[in-house]
This record gives C-alpha cells, structure tokens and sequence, in this order.
C-alpha cells in the first residue's frame, strides 16, 4: 500500500481509533470490576463488624464469632476490638495485633476504609468502626490484599482476552469496509480505463452519492472534447480538401511535357505540398492527440465494404473472401479506417483476376490487415513507386494515383504501417499494420 494511499489514511486512522476505544474501555472495565470486587470484601467485612458491634454493645466478648475464614491462621482475615486494650481478636492472628493507622477526626459511628499491616507484615485491606464511649470502642475487620488482586488478575485476563478477540474482529470489520467503501474507487478506475481503451464511450452515471458529482463532471469533459475533436478534424478535413487536391492537380499538369521545361515549378509545388501535408499531419495529430477512446470493429466494415465493393465490381464478377476474427477492433476512427480499408480493397479489386482475400489477425503490435489479389503484382521497384502522390503505373486502369499514399499517411499517423508484397494469389499483398 503507497503511504499517501486513501486505503492506508483509512486503515491507519480505524486502527488507531480501535486501539485507543479498546485501551479506554478496558480501563473502565478494569476499574468497574475493582469497585466491584472491593465493594464485595468491604461489604463481608462490614457484616462482621456489624456481629462484633452486636456482641460489643450486648456486653459478652465475641470469641464465638471465629468463622471461617477468620479461624485460620495465616490467612489474612482477621478482626480485633479494641477498647483502650485489646478485648478480643481472632483465632487468625494467632496471637499477633492489626496495625492500622489512627482514626481521623471525622464523624464516628460508621466503618471506614484503611490500609495496614498483619502481624507479619502483610498488607491488609481494613475496615474500621470507631464507637463513641469511654474509652472509645475500635472494631477493625481486615481481609488480606490478595483476596482483591487474584479475582481481579483473573477477570482482567479473562477481559483483556475477550477485547483482543474484538479488537481482531473490528480490523478485520475496518478491512472489509474499507475495501467496500473505496470499490467505487476501484470501479471508476476501471471504467475509466474502459473508456481511455475505448470500450466505452462515457463513465456509467450510476454510482454511489459521494462520487456522482466527479463522475458527471468526467463525462461532461469527454463530451465536450469528443465535440471538439469532432470540429477539429472537420477543420483539417476541409483544409485537406482545399489545398492538398489543387496542388497534387498542380503537380500533375506541370509533369506533361513541355509544360516546366526548368523544372522549378514543379519543385516549387513539390515543396509546398510537402509543407501543407506536413502541417496537416500535425494539425491532425494534435486533434486526435489524447483520444485514445477511438476503436472500431474491422469485420462489420470490411462487411459493408466487401459488399459495396462486389455490386462495383460485379460486371467482373470479382470475389472477395473475408476471415476475419469478430472480436478484433482497430484503435482508429471509423472514418479513417473505411478509408484506408476502401483504398486498399478497392485498389485490389482494380487489378485483380476474378479473386481477393482479406485476412485480419493479431499482431504483437496490434492488428494486422491482409488485402491480397491474383492480378499481376508488383516488383520490389514499382512497389515503391506506386506509393509516390499521383504516381499510376497503367494509365488505362481508372483512378488518380493517391490511394495508396493516403493509407500510408492514415496509418503512419496512427502509428501503423503499410507494406506492399507478393501474394500467396499471385498479385499484390498489401500488409496494413494497426494499433489495436
């Protein structure tokens, strides 16, 4: 657990706040159970101060009055009457005297606590009668220290065992709360996740009271810049469109004969188109910068593809088989993805016999889609050609020659490739590697 952790401030404040009600309480016990047990002796002595007064005031020594266990010697029970002299004591101090501290000065007539001593120097709990008379009347009953230490030893270990078992089942009740309490936390991050993954498009709205308020400010903020996104690749879209189109239709009157005899036009336009594909690609990068939510299924659209493409191309009677896994999805936006997968199939379609097959699979780095033909193919050298701006190698085959170069620029921008191969068909393998 981190230290700056919500988890560990809340277990550590729960604990800390357990063992302080645990120490108190037990504190509390304890002294309630030696008021208790205290109370007890106090109140046996009493009743033998109370026989001995009754024997005292009938005017007869209370030697009978040894029960036990005052009649043992040496077991720190005990009783004296004094009158000037000792008028009698019990059988348990075999002889011996109580010592106890002089009487106070305060109202006579009822027993009062004391502290003192047993013939052999053991301590001894003390209640004492001072009667008025003369000479006055001292009844002292004592009971040995003991008799109140071993029944409370025995009730705190039996306590401290019992608030040791509840301690363990309060950390154990402050674990499993907190772990219930932060599993919103948890959830939230995981949706979170979800959503950065692009499995969702907004945080679920249903979640606890407390954290409503941040979840709905969350999915405020992913609307607003899916809206800015939206009108940011709008922008760029017809930037596109307004610069890019005139220069490439630029590019390619200046490279008829006769038209740049130096040349320089055309390196002039080379270069600005170079610039504007070059901050278009910036601009279009910083707009889907941060918007890791886009993921787009591949077989539903190469579905839609397949069959657009088929009706083009049925006068050729072209056949496009597709394998393609349900469950894989490209980390594009739908838009970009049906226009590298257009290009692509379409440009297969163009040149092939009679027969295209796509093939999807997934690939350490991603996703990687297959578009083969059985038409010609190409060479090494012309493979690299072809993905030249304007550059068609059969001028008899419809089509302006930026297919491919715009996948190439599509997927670069995503942080895919494209490559262009042989196929097992016999035409052309072009290999289009996407981020999952």
């Amino acid at each position: 657990m981190h230290a700056g952790s919500l988890r560990t401030r809340l277990l550590v404040a729960a604990l800390g706040l357990v063992t302080v009600a645990l120490v108190v309480a037990g504190l509390a016990i304890g002294l309630i159970l030696h008021r208790f047990v205290r109370g007890q002796i106090d109140g046996r002595l009493d009743a033998q101060i109370t026989a001995l007064r009754a024997g005292v005031e009938a005017g007869a020594l209370p030697g009978a009055l040894d029960a036990p266990p005052f009649d043992r010697p040496g077991s720190g029970w005990a009783w004296e009457v004094r009158r000037g002299t000792v008028l009698a004591r019990s059988a348990s101090l075999d002889g011996g005297g109580i010592v106890a501290p002089d009487p106070p000065d305060d109202e006579p007539g009822r027993p009062r606590p004391a502290e003192g001593r047993g013939p052999r120097g053991e301590p001894l709990i003390l209640r004492v009668l001072d009667l008025p008379g003369d000479p006055p009347t001292t009844i002292l009953a004592a009971a040995p220290r003991a008799a109140l230490r071993g029944p409370l030893r025995e009730a705190l270990t039996s306590l401290a065992l019992a608030l040791g078992i509840l301690g363990l089942c309060l950390v154990g009740g402050v674990l499993v709360q907190v772990r219930l309490g932060l599993g919103p936390l948890k959830r939230l991050g995981a949706d979170l996740a979800a959503v950065r993954a692009g499995r969702r498009a907004r945080v679920p709205a249903e979640q606890p009271a407390e954290i409503a308020p941040v979840v709905a400010e969350l999915n405020a903020l992913l609307d607003q810049n899916a809206r800015n996104l939206e009108r940011a690749r709008g922008h760029v879209a017809n930037l596109a469109h307004a610069l890019k189109t005139p220069l490439a239709t630029l590019a390619m009157v200046l490279s008829e004969p006769g038209r740049d005899p130096g040349g320089d036009l055309r390196a002039a336009v080379g270069a600005m188109d170079r610039r504007v594909r070059h901050h278009l690609r910036r601009a279009r990068a910083a707009a889907l910068a941060g918007s890791a939510q886009a993921r787009t299924p591949l077989e539903p659209r190469l579905a839609d593809l397949r069959d657009a493409l088929a009706k083009l191309h049925a006068d050729r009677g072209v056949r496009i088989d597709l394998a393609v896994p349900a469950d894989l999805a490209a980390a594009c936006e739908a838009q970009d993805l049906d226009e590298m997968l257009g290009n692509l199939l379409d440009n297969a379609c163009r040149w092939c016999r009679g027969a295209v097959r796509v093939s999807v699979e997934r690939a350490e780095d991603g996703v990687r889609v297959r578009v083969e033909d059985d038409g010609p193919g190409l060479d090494p050298e012309a493979a690299a050609a072809v993905m030249a701006r304007g550059r068609r190698l059969d001028e008899g085959v419809p089509g302006h020659g930026f297919g491919l170069p715009i996948t190439l620029e599509l997927a670069e921008l995503y942080g895919g490739s494209l490559r262009l191969g042989r196929s097992e068909l016999g035409g052309l393998c072009a290999a289009l590697s996407l981020p999952a």
